[in-house]
């Protein structure tokens, strides 16, 4: 009997036939990854209508800083008129944010769980069979009431933002933006804080939206690069500065022209002079400074919860003299947030591991049990555990021997950097100040920029040096 089989039509058949069942198992696996990864973000999407029916059937739940207090709930009056209540003004303005003419902050990224109900099953349905609606779940965050008042107690009347995070698991602690605004009266003051005229930018969480040139802050950077290009003999570096370093017809002057005279590396940072920085950045491979810049997440997408702006750094290789002496020392193109600085900071201080920054710790039911816990997360890592060290070594000699003396105490080490960073001809610098302490063992990270403050060792250092205090006083 002759065989009428086609030995290649069946080979297509084959083929035909494995790809359809990769084609399903792909399926599948975005199927699975869809629900149990990225679920909760397409539900508590803005965009997503069928949230605003869940508003229809519940009320919402409320917000709670980490100790329980109430930081954001709904009123609902004898009519069944319900309100949004903020029960301290302007102090978590930018953090909870709030849940009228859109949503921002927690509010935004909370919407579903405020707005899904965890009742006892039997009290749901006579809820639902009364035309009663049911109560929301709470979402606990992980802010500090008394950590985000010293904050802002001690920012006062300056415009600028504070970040304040625990590097080992990523928890924000506080969360300060100036200017601010009421979310208890934000619906009457709408029209004049989008006014055209109004240039304060009351609505803009400058904690993670506000771009800044990180000034010398930005030293750690240029610093992590030279180890990098020379990690036999990075401490060999020396400069002599008179206060005033010249190339060519360029000029870069230290603050206010203060000559550190012969300084090694570690003198340098601790001391922020902008000559040697300028100096040694002449010296460096751009590329390699460009690369490490994007592996510390300028020009990334940052890993948080709430809006944000991306930092940017745009040198190359070919930049031309003034760019790279500007660049290195934290000026020109480069902008940052600081959340972003309070990230890179974090990142030092957990030998070189970033854990994503978050904001929510659990969700409850309004009885009080737990419906969701939020762990931390690792983001990777930014560096070595050994460059680590080296930068914490560096950043504890600026307030032992350098610009950081504001924070000098028995009670407790720090590791931190100082910045003024120029930004407009005429005007004072903004002032940074950025650190972990312990220095040995960090526990907590924090980033303050103080707008037009001047001298980040005198404006920024001792807002966070009433932070540290706070922190450490409890124990």
């Amino acid at each position: 009997m002759k065989n009428n089989s086609n030995p290649k039509a069946n080979h297509h058949m084959l083929i035909l036939t494995y790809g359809v069942v990769l084609l399903f198992v792909g399926l599948a696996a975005y199927y699975c990854y869809f629900l149990f990864v990225k679920s909760d973000t397409v539900i508590n999407n803005s965009y997503n209508a069928r949230l605003d029916n869940f508003a229809d059937r519940v009320v919402r739940g409320e917000i709670q800083s980490s100790d329980g207090r109430v930081l954001a709930r709904t009123d609902v009056d004898g009519e069944g008129k319900e309100t949004r209540v903020y029960p301290f003004d302007s102090l978590f303005a930018h953090a909870v944010g709030y849940s009228t003419n859109g949503k921002t902050g927690l509010e935004a990224i909370s919407n579903f769980y405020l707005l899904t109900s965890h009742v006892n099953i039997i009290e749901q349905i006579v809820n639902e069979m009364s035309s009663i609606k049911n109560q929301g779940d709470n979402v606990v965050s992980t802010l500090d009431v008394d950590i985000q008042k010293a904050a802002y107690d001690a920012l006062g009347k300056r415009n600028g933002a504070v970040v304040v995070l625990e590097p080992d698991t990523g928890k924000i602690l506080a969360m300060v933006s100036k200017p601010d605004y009421n979310p208890n009266t934000l619906l009457a003051d709408w029209n004049r804080l989008v006014a055209e005229e109004n240039t304060s930018g009351q609505l803009l969480n400058r904690a993670t939206q506000g771009l800044y040139p990180p000034g010398s802050t930005f030293k750690l950077v240029t610093a992590l690069e030279y180890m990098r290009e020379n990690p036999a003999n990075y401490r060999d570096y020396t400069f002599d500065c008179n206060g005033i370093y010249k190339n060519g017809a360029y000029t870069i002057k230290c603050y206010h022209e203060t000559a550190h005279g012969h300084q090694n590396l570690q003198q340098a940072f601790a001391n922020s002079c902008n000559g040697a920085f300028a100096n040694l950045g002449l010296s460096l491979d751009l590329n390699g400074l460009k690369k490490t810049a994007d592996q510390l997440l300028f020009n990334s997408d940052l890993a948080l919860p709430v809006a944000y702006n991306r930092s940017s750094y745009s040198m190359e290789a070919g930049a031309d003299t003034w760019q790279v002496l500007q660049t290195s020392i934290g000026q020109g193109q480069t902008q940052i947030t600081p959340i972003h600085n309070a990230m890179m900071t974090a990142a030092i201080a957990n030998g070189g591991t970033l854990m994503k920054p978050y904001l929510i710790d659990h969700v409850e039911n309004a009885g009080g049990d737990v419906i969701k816990k939020f762990m931390p997360q690792s983001y990777g890592s930014l560096m070595t555990a050994e460059e680590s060290a080296a930068l914490t070594e560096f950043m504890k000699s600026v307030v032992t021997d350098g610009t950081g003396s504001a924070l000098r105490t028995d009670a407790y080490t720090v590791a931190g950097k100082t910045g003024s960073a120029e930004f407009e001809t005429g005007k004072e610098t903004h002032a940074w100040f950025i650190g972990f302490a312990p220095a040995e063992q960090p526990r907590v990270v924090v980033s303050v920029i103080v707008e037009e403050g001047g001298s980040g060792g005198k404006a920024a250092a001792p807002i966070a040096r009433k932070l540290f205090d706070l922190y450490f006083s409890r124990g």
